[in-house]
Formats: C-alpha cells, structure tokens, sequence
C-alpha cells in the first residue's frame, strides 16, 4: 500500500480544472491510481442575477493551488505531477540543496479543508438580501416576470415568500422564491 500525503500543487490562476484533468487523466493512463488517489480542486457555487435570470457559476476557494493525495517517493508520481502544462510546482521550502522538498499538509489542516468542502456542499443558496413584510418588490423570474408586488409572508426557512401581485387589476397571492424577486 502507497503511503500517501496531501500536497498543495502551485498552478496558473484560471486553469486550476483543466489542469486538474490533464492529471487525472495521466495517472489513469500510468496506472498510478495506488500512488495519486486523489486531485481536489475545493469551490462553491455561487448564485447570482444576471439579466433578470438565476446563474450558477463555480469559485475557486484556493485560486491557483490544487490539493493532490499522493506518495511523491515512489518512482516518476512527482515528475509526473509537476510536469504537467500549467502546474508551477509544489508548494515547497529549500533544504539549502538544489532541489526543493515538498511539504505536505498536516492532518489538521487536510481536516479543515475536507470539513470546508463538506459544509460548502451542504449549504444551499444563501439570500444575500433581507426581506421585510409591507416591502414592494418586484418580479423578476417565473409566469409572473415584470409583475410588482408587496410582501405578505416572509419563510425564511424555506426561503420563499408570499407576495400580493395586481393581475388583471385583481390581488393576487403569489408564493415566490427569495431567487424570484428583487427589491
């Protein structure tokens, strides 16, 4: 069984996961699955409005560093690595020789960074705006897009809110999400 460490791998900002492919894909061709188990790439998806409509795009939470589980002493795994277009090197300290040693992660911190990514995962879109009862907003996704409201009900839980919409020159009730709206 290899005995493997984390490693932070230095890379060019903005290539983090076409670099983190082109390595997961010669480890897979080398056959070093045993000695490279695992490339993380950590990011969260972040929720914005553009144009009236929800996107979802992915951010880096360490740009420029990937974290690679590897055993770097065992034959080629480290040329291997950091020969790869776009990778810098090992994030590393000089021993006072010609080559650089790389340090790996303390388990303290592979654990925090893990438990980061766990939490990441698990926390749904966050309302980066407040609501309150009375408010007028207005519609901004959904069959009822340009149609203005006022807030009735607030459910911060399940973040949605029940708004009174003018159809028709009538009140209606409308159930929306926090994404739905704007103020």
């Amino acid at each position: 069984m290899a005995e493997t460490n984390w490693y932070v791998l230095r890379a060019v900002s903005g290539q983090e996961k076409k670099i983190k492919t082109y390595l997961e894909n010669e480890v897979a061709r080398q056959g070093l699955q045993d000695f490279v188990p695992q490339i993380l790439l950590p990011s969260e998806k972040i929720y914005e409005m553009r144009n009236g409509k929800k996107v979802v795009r992915e951010k880096s939470l360490f740009p420029g560093y990937i974290f690679v589980e590897a055993d770097i002493k065992y034959g080629e795994v480290s040329h291997i690595i950091t020969s790869m277009p776009g990778v810098i090197g090992f994030l590393s300290w000089n021993d006072g020789k010609t080559s650089k040693t790389p340090i790996p992660l303390r388990s303290s911190e592979v654990k925090r960074i893990l438990g980061k990514l766990d939490e990441v995962a698990t926390i749904e879109e966050v309302a980066v705006v407040a609501f309150s009862k009375g408010e007028t907003i207005k519609v901004v996704d959904g069959p009822f897009s340009g149609f203005e409201g006022t807030i009735e009900e607030i459910f911060d839980d399940k973040k949605k809110l029940n708004v009174m919409v003018k159809i028709f020159g009538r009140n209606t009730p409308v159930e929306l999400n926090y994404s739905q709206v704007e103020k």
